[in-house]
């Protein structure tokens, strides 16, 4: 545990799901891991007791949040869960909190599975469609060229990335052809409490998080992680994005939330002390954008600023990620008008203290 850590309270310690088995958080409130294939190695999923209302009267059941990624290992998990930790009841809703292939890759799955709704706000379901179709500027290929404005041209990591042209797409191959929407502000009545919606920016198009004040628990998705800040990037798909403001300033939407919640994210282990995380994590970014300034009193790229932000050596899978949120930080500064950019005879974009 890092000294960050130590000023939270996990709740359960070092206890963890066993693959398969699932440990009550709350009342009706049961939590369960998946594994996944990269250095991020697992993703907290959840099921909330539920009931809704049919043409054939009250259904008893489960609301699941979050799905987990597209692959048999992960199947075959759902399925010793749905054999022994269910009660015997079915899956009612499925419920995605953001579109990133590790919560909504087996949506599709599980829908079909139990013939149940798929909930998500507009812009993360929209984004998933695009995303799982592989539509121009939204498929692997675009971000090489985006990559490469920022100051990636080491040829072999080029090819490298270019062979992940359908990442997305393997991880998530299909995505429900409906939705039901949820919108920020509103709130969804599950197993007998209002759960209050707050959508956040920065980290996905319109992420959900989902706050139950009678039950004292806030499910985080990845907007608020305990051990681990939140990824920021910019994309192809949205090249000129200012992602790191959009997230500060989603935290602000946290501040009514009650002081002892208990915070169930999407990766660690469930905890206590949301406003201390919260502060953790703005101060984070101050350290981080300072870092960046003062490293543009030179003129630098992208690839310039990994050093600066990453200590650590990076796969392909985090390459990717750490770039996008180099490119990030980089744009925070440029929009405050702290950095200035150019686009250079060579292509690439370089920024620069003023």
């Amino acid at each position: 545990m890092n000294a960050l850590e130590s000023q939270l309270d996990y709740v359960f310690g070092e206890q963890l799901p066993e693959p398969g088995a699932v440990i009550e958080v709350a009342p009706g409130v049961r939590w369960l891991r998946m594994v996944l294939p990269f250095a991020l190695n697992h993703i907290n999923l959840w099921l909330l007791r539920d009931q809704v209302d049919t043409p054939q009267g009250l259904r008893e059941g489960w609301t699941v949040i979050d799905c987990g990624i597209a692959t048999e290992a992960t199947r075959q998990a759902w399925e010793t869960v749905f054999a022994n930790e269910l009660d015997g009841l079915p899956i009612l809703r499925v419920l995605v909190t953001h579109c990133h292939p590790d919560h909504v890759g087996l949506a599709d799955w599980l829908c079909r599975r139990w013939q149940a709704p798929l909930l998500m706000s507009t812009g993360e379901y929209a984004f998933a469609r695009v995303m799982s179709a592989a539509l121009p500027g939204a498929e692997g290929t675009a971000a090489t060229p985006h990559f490469r404005r920022h100051g990636l041209v080491d040829p072999e990591v080029v090819a490298t990335l270019q062979g992940r042209n359908s990442y997305y797409q393997e991880l998530v191959p299909a995505v429900p052809v409906a939705y039901v929407r949820l919108q920020d502000g509103d709130s969804i009545r599950i197993g007998g409490h209002d759960w209050e919606i707050i959508t956040g920016f920065g980290h996905s198009p319109e992420h959900v998080s989902l706050h139950a004040r009678s039950l004292g628990v806030l499910i985080s998705g990845d907007m608020v992680l305990p051990r681990i800040s939140t990824n920021v990037s910019v994309f192809a798909i949205e090249p000129e994005a200012d992602p790191v403001r959009l997230y500060l300033e989603s935290l602000r939407k946290y501040a009514h939330v009650a002081a002892d919640i208990l915070v169930l994210g999407s990766h660690g282990k469930p905890f206590r002390g949301l406003h201390t995380r919260i502060a953790q994590l703005e101060e984070h970014h101050r350290l981080r954008l300072g870092e960046v300034l003062e490293a543009c009193a030179t003129p630098k790229t992208g690839v310039d600023i990994l050093p600066v932000l990453f200590k650590r050596a990076l796969d392909t899978h985090q390459l990717s990620f750490a770039l996008g949120e180099s490119v990030a930080h980089l744009h925070m500064l440029w929009y405050q008008g702290k950095l200035r950019r150019s686009l250079d005879a060579d292509g690439v974009y370089r920024f620069v203290a003023v």
